[in-house]
């Protein structure tokens, strides 16, 4: 048995050589690199192929011989989807990757590279990055030192591209698996010596965050499910991209409240140009859904938050505040609020979006400003 293994690595290294330098091979080739008679090489093409490890590119066709590759063991790329949204000079990059580890491993060495990126968050499988536009001195290399980061960020029209250098196992993952994820338009590299520096290009989405709030009543229905419910809704539409659904914890000593008084955002990826429809269709989703008349909905573009907007979510954590404050802060940040008396809480959880989820959820902790 222990010859029949051995037997059986050298014949698919030979293959996967072959796979390698010409993309296929026949079994003329196995028969020639081997050393082996024909139907020695039939023999072993075949049993790897029963075992998943090869499969024919091409049939035989008249004097054309069939033609096979080998399968890699590995994942094709453990990156899932790659985006970028942008507000003005600030870019958030979003990593999905197939394990948390992974983003885990990428989240931290860009940290301790001290690149652009300058802020790190993950959730399960999901990183997400704050970095500005520009560049950064950044020294990689073997441990102590990162084995990756972002050296810088920039924008071509309409498009962001990442700059990276990196070592070892994300060397491997920025030749050969960054350019499967979704939403990665190119991934060019070169290598400098033992270190890989490549440039990943994306398209610059806008930033949506949608504050939901009052679309429930003491007949039914849930502000945070219906938020949810919305997320689902428009991130199937073609062009959209779903990011986060958030609950957040409002003043509890309001009348009308129906239960604990919380309001819900979700955030959104899209083009410029399709930001119209993903509005349109939101109303329209909440108008329809709602258990209450008294519905509202904020809607801001981009994701940096000032700090007269943060003002307005710490008001509405510790006080009852009224529309018209709602009306003219939501002017002065360039908001659109759209439904009745639900408006308050809808852009009072836009003025929270960001924060930690300790902090969202509980009403006696402050508000950072």
């Amino acid at each position: 048995m222990r010859g029949v293994i051995k037997r059986r690595r050298e014949f698919l290294h030979l293959m996967r050589g072959y796979t390698v330098e010409k993309g296929s091979f026949t079994v003329t080739d196995v028969q020639n690199g081997a050393g082996v008679p024909r139907s020695t090489a039939q023999d072993w093409i075949t049993r790897l192929v029963d075992e998943g490890c090869v499969i024919q590119r091409e049939k035989k066709q008249g004097r054309t011989p069939a033609r096979y590759a080998t399968i890699s063991a590995l994942p094709q790329s453990a990156c899932r989807k790659i985006f970028t949204t942008v507000d003005g000079d600030q870019v958030q990059i979003f990593h999905e990757c197939l394990s948390g580890g992974c983003a885990a491993f990428c989240g931290h060495h860009h940290m301790l590279a001290n690149g652009v990126v300058k802020q790190v968050r993950r959730d399960g499988p999901l990183l997400r990055e704050f970095a500005r536009i520009g560049y950064s001195d950044v020294k990689i290399g073997l441990p102590p030192s990162p084995a990756v980061g972002v050296v810088g960020v920039t924008r071509d029209g309409d498009d962001i591209i990442q700059h990276i250098r990196c070592i070892g196992g994300p060397a491997y993952s920025l030749t050969d698996m960054m350019g499967h994820a979704d939403g990665v338009c190119e991934v060019l590299v070169r290598r400098e010596g033992t270190i890989v520096v490549g440039a990943v290009r994306t398209r610059a989405l806008s930033h949506l965050i949608i504050g939901i709030d009052d679309t429930d009543s003491s007949e039914g229905g849930a502000t945070f499910a219906l938020a949810l419910a919305l997320l689902q809704y428009l991130g199937a539409r073609k062009g959209v991209i779903p990011i986060d659904h958030r609950v957040a914890m409002l003043s509890p000593d309001i009348p009308w409240r129906t239960a604990g008084n919380s309001c819900s955002y979700i955030e959104l990826a899209t083009t410029h140009e399709n930001i119209g429809k993903v509005v349109e269709r939101a109303i329209l989703f909440v108008e329809d859904e709602a258990f209450s008349a008294e519905w509202g909905i904020a809607v801001k573009q981009g994701f940096c938050i000032d700090p007269q907007l943060r003002l307005y979510g710490k008001k509405a954590r510790e006080e009852m505040v009224g529309r018209e404050y709602a009306e003219e802060t939501a002017g002065r940040q360039g908001i659109t609020l759209y439904g009745g008396r639900g408006v308050i809480g809808a852009l009072a959880a836009v003025a929270l979006s960001g924060l930690p989820n300790e902090t969202l959820l509980s009403p006696e902790q402050n508000i950072p400003l």
